[in-house]
């Protein structure tokens, strides 16, 4: 079983380092992702997804992408770290993944490791909040854990409001509007946890 669950954690793993390297090509490319989208005839949403390790794709669409990007095949898959003869996973902080979401100021995230475990989808990211970083409330189909690792966070989730420090850790039904307030002097850091239902 412990085998089982490490090899699905390394598949997953590589799936974060294709759609990651996907996102860094349209980038350098400066793509938009609605040109992208429109050229490989999926929409911006999903691209959206996929970019962030939120959805996988089809090998029809995953091709239609990197033919979109005019990759050649045999090159995009270079240099990928399988982690395969080993049976333990381990990552220096340096390959921590960074993503962004839309319509944010000052929050900076880094994807530490994805898999799906059953019919639950988890996944490991390290945000760090700016002084004064803002966003509009946001709802996710998930639920989350989030631990403060350093700094002072006013979460507000739906109509309550918790004030948050390092060593303090929430858990809550994403689909409520929730919104993270960095209202300390320094950046803030937390490891968060996302848990989505895959079989919703």
């Amino acid at each position: 079983m412990v085998l089982e669950l490490n090899d699905r954690i390394m598949q997953e793993d590589i799936i974060v380092q294709i759609t990651t390297k996907l996102k860094d090509i349209r980038k350098e490319k400066n793509v938009t992702l609605q040109e992208l989208a429109e050229a490989a005839g999926v929409t911006k949403g999903m691209l959206s997804q996929v970019e962030n390790n939120r959805t996988i794709p089809s090998v029809t669409v995953f091709l239609n992408i990197i033919k979109s990007l005019h990759i050649d095949i045999n090159d995009f898959f270079t240099d990928f770290n399988t982690g395969q003869g080993s049976k333990v996973i381990f990552k220096k902080a340096a390959q921590y993944q960074p993503f962004e979401k839309e319509n944010t100021s000052g929050f900076h995230y880094q994807r530490i490791m994805s898999s799906t475990i059953d019919e639950y989808h988890v996944d490991f990211v390290l945000l760090t909040l700016m002084p004064n970083a803002q966003r509009a409330p946001v709802q996710t189909d998930a639920y989350e854990f989030k631990y403060i690792l350093k700094g002072k966070v006013e979460y507000t989730i739906g109509e309550e409001i918790f004030i948050m420090e390092a060593g303090d850790s929430i858990f809550f039904d994403a689909t409520e509007p929730h919104n993270p307030k960095n209202i300390g002097d320094a950046e803030a850091q937390l490891l968060v946890l996302y848990i989505f239902n895959t079989t919703k």
